[in-house]
């Protein structure tokens, strides 16, 4: 194999939580150059690779489906172009993924690769539905089965009899389309048609659904594919019997509903985090994006001389974050700050100081500007003071400062752009008001999204991080649902609850 050629990493997907992806797999879709990913990938993996180019190679009723010597031609091109290639596969990359078919052709083309192994639907289904699929008294065996066989076939490459006969829990895979014949199979080779089954779909997803039902019954509530539609894995044996005293999705509060987060790319983890765990269908677009200066001489200039100023004010975590890397940058460190002391508008912004080995002299109690300024304005008369901010914000700090005597300058740390259009398929959710709930975090995220969405966000109930954003909206004709006190995320996701619940 050539050691200069790419790289190919297999990587199992899991069964569609993206909180489920292997550390490993995380790790190397963030080295990757590329990312090629099948319909049963979660697309918010992708995020894990922000700066490859991620390349679908197909999904069930939505694009054609790539056949296997396109997928490992496209793995082989970019390999052998010196790019390291993500193959991103749901579940395990072991269990009915065609993994073989494609390692062979690398193997053929010399090229390098690595199968990262994943949570695979069986074991995912029976977690997360509640179902152990080995129990010391029911079943001390398992047997995973595709369902996916032509019932035309001259010859089933599957042992019907001994799998009606097989003394534990049978996991059907890709059964959807094929049900009425292996249920059949089954049935016919003596298996009892009474023997207890669950159909789960979207197994780990917030959507998860689990049916109860017989063994003969399966067909029934599987076909046609509308009935329960893909990707869905059926549990037979005694121990599908016990989900119901063991299920733990199904109490969420927010399971059913849907959230459409609209923070920046790089900050929407906690929101979606905590939503996910409540059970709700997160969605992600984000309003603006943030990046660096498009000149960093500014910065640089502050930075040397922060030793004339008393005072350096933060009003958000991403200035801390933008600012505090450039004093890193250019070999410099905290010590910088030693004649200074440090103000941020909130407990959140004094967290972010922390990564950096520092504390804030001062915090305002309800995390508002007007309330930093107030807390200052003592303190400031005839003080140098510097703010750090975004490209654009309120100018509050700024102004109550001087107004208290303060010689204020200030210097732009981090750029907010608009982001210039939506999803079309979020956009459409919002039109057809399948979005329960939008999130808004900040008054430029407020005005793009009344750019992008327009009348459409009328159709879902809208949660503010604070006043300032409220009132941004309100101006804009939108009616604000919910209302974080404090402004942080988990009281945003509390006020959601609590309006969910009708507190």
């Amino acid at each position: 194999m050539d050691p200069m050629s790419g790289m190919v990493y297999l990587i199992g997907a899991g069964p569609g939580d993206p909180g489920l992806l292997t550390l490993r797999g995380a790790e190397l879709l963030g080295r990757s150059d590329v990312v090629l990913y099948d319909g049963l990938s979660n697309v918010e993996l992708l995020h894990q690779a922000p700066s490859a180019q991620h390349i679908c190679v197909g999904k069930h009723g939505q694009q054609r489906i790539w056949r296997q010597d396109e997928i490992a031609n496209a793995m082989i091109t970019h390999a052998m172009a010196g790019r390291t290639v993500a193959r991103l596969k749901g579940g395990d990359p072991a269990v009915f993924a065609r993994t073989t078919e494609e390692v062979d052709a690398l193997v053929d083309a010399g090229i390098r690769y690595e199968i990262v192994p994943g949570i695979t639907a069986a074991l995912a289904a029976g977690s997360y539905a509640g179902i152990p699929i080995t129990h010391r008294k029911l079943a001390s065996a398992v047997a995973l089965v595709t369902g996916h066989e032509e019932p035309g076939k001259a010859e089933s490459a599957l042992d019907w009899d001994a799998l009606a006969r097989f003394p534990g829990t049978l996991v059907i895979y890709m059964g959807v389309t094929t049900a009425g014949h292996w249920t059949r199979s089954l049935i016919d080779a003596g298996k009892s048609p009474g023997t207890p089954a669950a159909i789960v779909r979207r197994c780990s997803l917030p959507d998860q659904q689990t049916f109860h039902c017989r063994l003969d019954e399966v067909a029934d509530r599987l076909t046609p594919a509308s009935k329960i539609r893909p990707p869905v894995i059926v549990i037979l044996g005694p121990v599908a019997e016990l989900a119901e005293t063991r299920s733990w999705i199904a109490p969420r509060p927010m399971l059913g509903r849907s959230v459409l987060v609209t923070r920046p790319s790089d900050q929407v983890d906690p929101l979606v985090g905590l939503l996910r765990d409540l059970g709700a269908t997160v969605l992600v677009q984000p309003a603006i994006a943030i990046g660096p200066p498009t000149d960093w001489a500014a910065v640089d200039a502050a930075i040397r001389q922060l030793h004339e100023q008393d005072f350096v004010v933060f009003s958000s975590r991403n200035g801390i974050r933008f600012f505090l890397n450039r004093v890193l940058a250019l070999d410099l460190d905290t010590r910088v700050f030693a004649t200074c002391q440090i103000a941020c508008v909130g407990q959140k912004t004094a967290e972010a100081l922390q990564d950096f080995h520092l504390r804030a002299d001062w915090i305002p109690k309800d995390f508002r500007a007007e309330s930093l300024a107030e807390a200052l304005s003592d303190q400031v008369s005839g003080k140098r003071v510097l703010l750090v901010r975004a490209s654009r914000g309120r100018d509050v700090l700024a102004r109550s400062l001087s107004a208290a005597g303060a010689e204020v300058s200030e210097v732009t740390a981090y750029q907010h752009t608009d982001v210039v259009s939506a999803d079309a398929k979020i956009l459409e959710l919002a039109s057809d008001g399948k979005i329960d709930w939008i999130t808004v975090t900040s008054s430029a995220t407020a005005e793009n999204l009344h750019r992008m969405f327009g009348a459409s966000i009328k159709h879902s109930r809208v949660a503010s991080l604070s006043p300032v954003t409220s009132e941004t909206l309100r101006s804009l004709g939108y009616t604000v649902d919910a209302e974080a006190n404090p402004y942080t995320m988990q009281s945003l996701v509390q006020k959601i609850l609590e309006t969910e619940e009708g507190k």
